[in-house]
C-alpha cells in the first residue's frame, strides 16, 4: 500500500539547490526549494521505454511467467527505474500472444507491478529480415505487418500495447501505421534500411518515434543514401538513442543528440536479461551464443565482435556518458531519462505535485563512474 506520507530531502540536479518533496497516499502533494543539509540528489524516477529484461529475469525466453514479470520490476527499482515497458522482440505469434497474457496478468494480480509498467512495446517482428538491420532477431520469425495479427496481440495484452518498432520498408507498412496509431499505439521505426521515401510513408501515416537511432542497422552504410539521415532530419520523429557508451560513439551521440534537438531525444536502456550479470559466454534465447564482456558490451559470439546482442547495462550508465563525453548538464542528462520519455506514456517521469509519487535518490560526484541508487520510491513506497 501507498506511504501514507513523507517529507523527502534532496538536491534539485538542474539548481543544485536543496528541494523538499510532500508525497501523500502515494502521490506528490508539493515541490519546494529549502534549505537542509542532504547532499543526495533527487529526481523523478527513470522512464525506460525499451526493457527486454534484466539480472537474469527474461521477458523474451521460451516461457514467461507472472513470477519473472514481478521479479523484473524489482531489479530495475533497484537502478532506479519506476516506469517500464516491458519490450517482447521478434518471436512466433503464439509465443508473444502468451508473454502478452503474462505481462497482462501480472498487472492485473499485483498493483505494484501495474504501478512501473505503462504498456508494452512490441519491437518487431515486422523489421528488416537482412543480417545487420535485423540485429539478433531471428531470421525465421520476421514477417510482415498484419493487421489482424496486431489487434490479436492487443486483445490478448487487454489493451497494455502501447509502442511498436517496424520497419517501414514492408509496403503494408503506411496501412499497419494509420491503424495502430488510430487504436492509440505509438509507432516507432528501427531495425531498418528503408530509403527516404519509405520512411517519409511511415512518418506521414503516423509514425512518431525512431527506434535506437545508430544502432540496428549495417556496418557499413552509404554515405549520402541512408535511413539515418531521413530520420534525424525529420522533427516530427522523437529518437531514442542507448546511451550506454558501446552502441554509439560519443561523437555520434552528440551529432545526433544536436540534430534532434533535447526536446526530440530520449534515453533508453534496451537492456536484456543478461544486463547485471558477470562477464563470460552465454547461450541467449535471443541472439543464441553471445559474449557479455567485462565493460558491460553484449556481442553475438560469432567471430567477429561486429554485432550488438542487446545492451548489458542501465539507464544510469547513460549519465556519464551524456555528461562527461558529450557535454551535457547533469539536469539535461536525467531529463533524457524521466520527463523526455515520460511524455510518450501519459507525461511519467514529471517531480511535480500531483504526479505519481515515483522518485529516485542518488549519489554522484560528476566523475567517470556510475551514480549510486540510494533510495527509490514508486508510487511512494521505498523500496531501495
Amino acid at each position: 500500500m501507498p506511504a501514507s506520507s513523507e517529507r523527502i530531502l534532496g538536491r534539485d540536479p538542474v539548481t543544485g539547490r536543496g528541494l523538499a518533496v510532500e508525497i501523500e497516499a502515494g502521490v506528490i502533494r508539493s515541490v519546494a526549494f529549502a534549505e537542509h543539509g542532504e547532499k543526495r540528489w533527487l529526481s523523478a524516477g527513470f522512464v525506460d521505454l525499451q526493457v527486454n529484461g534484466y539480472a537474469g529475469h527474461d521477458l523474451n525466453g521460451p516461457t514467461l511467467d507472472v513470477a519473472t514479470v514481478r521479479a523484473l520490476c524489482r531489479a530495475l527499482l533497484k537502478v532506479g527505474v519506476t516506469t517500464f515497458l516491458p519490450t517482447l522482440v521478434t518471436a512466433p505469434e503464439a509465443r508473444l500472444v502468451s508473454a502478452l497474457r503474462v505481462i497482462r496478468e501480472a498487472c492485473a494480480a499485483h498493483p505494484e507491478v501495474a504501478a512501473m509498467i505503462a504498456g508494452v512495446h512490441v519491437e518487431g517482428p515486422h523489421i528488416a529480415p537482412e543480417d545487420g538491420p535485423r540485429g539478433a532477431h531471428p531470421a525465421a520469425d520476421v514477417r510482415p505487418p498484419d493487421v489482424a495479427e496486431f489487434d490479436r496481440w492487443q486483445e490478448a495484452a487487454g489493451g497494455l500495447v502501447r509502442l511498436v518498432t517496424l520497419s517501414p520498408h514492408w509496403p503494408e507498412a503506411p496501412a499497419y501505421v494509420r491503424h495502430l496509431v488510430k487504436s492509440g499505439v505509438v509507432v516507432s521505426l528501427g531495425h531498418t534500411a528503408a530509403d527516404a521515401a519509405q520512411i517519409a510513408a511511415a512518418v506521414d501515416a503516423g509514425a512518431t518515434l525512431s527506434t535506437h537511432l545508430g544502432n540496428g542497422s549495417h556496418a557499413l552504410l552509404n554515405r549520402r543514401h541512408n535511413h539515418l539521415w531521413p530520420q534525424l532530419a525529420d522533427d516530427r520523429l522523437t529518437a531514442m538513442f542507448i546511451a550506454d557508451g558501446h552502441h554509439l560513439t560519443s561523437a555520434q551521440l552528440k551529432v545526433m543528440l544536436r540534430a534532434k534537438g533535447l526536446g526530440r531525444s530520449l534515453v533508453v536502456s534496451d537492456a536484456v536479461a543478461l544486463g547485471g550479470m558477470s562477464a563470460g559466454k552465454y547461450q541467449a534465447p535471443v541472439g543464441g551464443k553471445v559474449e557479455l564482456r567485462a565493460d558491460g558490451c553484449l556481442v553475438l559470439d560469432d567471430g567477429t565482435g561486429n554485432y550488438l546482442a542487446g545492451a548489458a547495462l542501465p539507464m544510469l550508465a547513460a549519465v556519464p556518458v551524456l555528461v562527461g563525453q558529450v557535454g551535457l548538464t547533469f539536469g539535461e542528462a536525467l531529463a533524457l531519462m524521466t520527463s523526455s520519455p515520460g511524455r510518450m506514456v501519459g507525461g511519467r517521469g514529471v517531480l511535480a505535485a500531483g504526479q505519481p509519487a515515483d522518485l529516485v535518490a542518488l549519489a554522484w560526484d560528476g566523475g567517470s563512474t556510475l551514480p549510486q541508487v540510494v533510495a527509490v520510491w514508486s508510487r511512494g513506497v521505498r523500496s531501495a
